[in-house]
């Protein structure tokens, strides 16, 4: 099967396209653009600078891929957006490439889904299967792993690192670090626990499910010191591959970010 191609749709003549690609009318493809395989653009996408879209993903109506990042100190050095195979990339998302200060690339793994109007900000880096849901905005240089869903019109910060199976709330402020398996919600958001409904979807066991909620009152206690309570945690569960995925999350010194911590109890009321 050729290439479709409409014939309103400007692409450029240095523009690298694969095989079994569909490109709907007035989008727009720059000469840096490179389309592997079996990807599905609809019209009125804009797609610019050095941008590599992996096979079977398809991109849908007004999303504007691979423009200059939203970024003051940006000065047209050659950057980097790498979008990974099967993702899903609704109308009016936009995604910029990566900067100086943050290793010139912005990158997104497979088989992730970025609703209407998510934003993914320069040198932002996605695992696999991340949900982004409507109107969903990262600042720079944000770190999401694996299977971690960003709730509605939540807004992250900038360098914040959110772990694998997260939950974020919709409408939240998220401006620390949120724990592998954890669920924060609201302004300035805090952590209100365990993506629980998130874990049995993916498989997990009782017994995980069980160690993760221990191991995460032992952690968030109010008892003894932060440093006492870790120590605490991997001598316990040093074999238990989940929890020590939360200890070395909090234990990684490359963040510039807090934790997110739960909302403290106010005795008073």
């Amino acid at each position: 099967m050729k290439n479709s191609i409409h014939s309103s749709a400007i692409i450029d003549k240095k523009a690298k396209l694969g095989n079994h690609i569909n490109i709907g009318p007035y989008s727009i493809i720059g000469p840096n653009v490179e389309i592997k395989n079996n990807v599905k653009i609809h019209s009125n996408v804009n797609i610019q600078g050095y941008t590599l879209i992996d096979e079977d993903t398809e991109i849908f109506p007004f999303a504007s891929i691979g423009t200059i990042p939203q970024d003051l100190k940006y000065h047209g050095e050659k950057s980097k957006l790498i979008i990974g195979k099967k993702n899903k990339i609704r109308e009016h998302v936009t995604i910029n490439p990566g900067t100086k200060g943050g290793g010139l690339i912005t990158k997104i793994g497979h088989n992730c889904l970025l609703m209407v109007g998510s934003h993914v900000a320069h040198d932002c880096i996605l695992g696999n299967y991340v949900i982004m849901a409507n109107n969903a905005t990262l600042g720079g240089h944000v770190k999401i792993d694996e299977f971690a869903i960003i709730g509605g019109l939540s807004a992250v910060h900038q360098y914040v690192r959110i772990g694998k199976h997260a939950m974020i709330g919709g409408m939240s402020g998220v401006e620390n670090d949120v724990i592998p398996y954890g669920s924060v919600m609201g302004n300035r958001a805090h952590l209100s626990g365990l993506n629980i409904i998130g874990l049995k979807r993916r498989g997990f066991n009782r017994k995980q499910i069980h160690d993760l909620r221990t191991a995460f009152r032992l952690i968030f206690s109010i008892e003894g010191t932060a440093f006492e309570r870790l120590k605490d945690a991997v001598k316990i569960y040093k074999k238990n591959k989940v929890v020590m995925d939360i200890v070395r999350f909090i234990k990684n010194k490359s963040s510039s970010r807090g934790i997110c911590q739960p909302k403290q109890k106010n005795n008073n009321v």
